[in-house]
């Protein structure tokens, strides 16, 4: 369904499981960063009032999100770490080149965008399915279904205000581009990692 061309492999659940804290922690960070996705959207591109509207949804369940991975963090006595670097999102950023109209601005956030959102969704559910600890497996199958809707409504509005034939062909695009970045990575406990 989500379409991603390379599944993480399995045994990145086994590498959170040694560090519940660190793969909490990088998630808190990740519910933040959409927030501010959302709202950045509606601060850059305020005259799609279709896209402001549900933007607004988004940005309070997303900082819902935070909260409620924040509260896991704390029913188990730590504290939120410091915000670490994201390198998935710091490479699949290089694939578009900057600039371009606003139109193409817009499409090419809207698709890192649903991709970001189809990654965490994927790995949500291997969470929920390999996770030993039962009560935080059921907590990400919860969070799953709400980040799969997240992809098709960022890619359902990059093909509204893109030409769909281009979205569609740049999203192929990009989903190949993301395999490479994945191929290198889920050796840490981090959402993207």
């Amino acid at each position: 369904m989500l379409g991603l061309k390379l599944p993480t492999d399995p045994r990145w659940v086994n590498i959170v499981e040694k560090n519940i804290e660190e793969i909490l922690t990088d998630h808190a960070f990740c519910e933040q960063k959409a927030t501010s996705t959302a709202i950045s959207l509606i601060v850059s591109f305020p005259e799609y009032t279709e896209l402001v509207q549900e933007m607004v949804a988004l940005v309070k369940e997303e900082i819902s999100h935070f909260k409620m991975v924040h509260d896991k963090i704390l029913e188990r006595g730590w504290t939120l770490g410091r915000d670490r670097r994201d390198d998935y999102v710091i490479e699949l950023l290089k694939f578009f080149p900057k600039g371009g109209s606003r139109t193409t601005q817009l499409v090419h956030r809207l698709l890192y965008a649903a991709l970001i959102e189809a990654r965490s969704c994927e790995r949500f559910r291997l969470l929920s399915e390999e996770l030993e600890d039962k009560e935080l497996a059921e907590f990400y199958r919860n969070l799953m279904v709400s980040e799969a809707n997240h992809y098709t409504m960022f890619l359902g509005f990059a093909r509204q205000y893109g030409e769909k034939k281009e979205v569609d062909t740049k999203w192929q695009q990009l989903l190949e581009y993301e395999s490479k970045i994945i191929s290198n990575l889920g050796t840490s406990e981090a959402i993207h990692g």
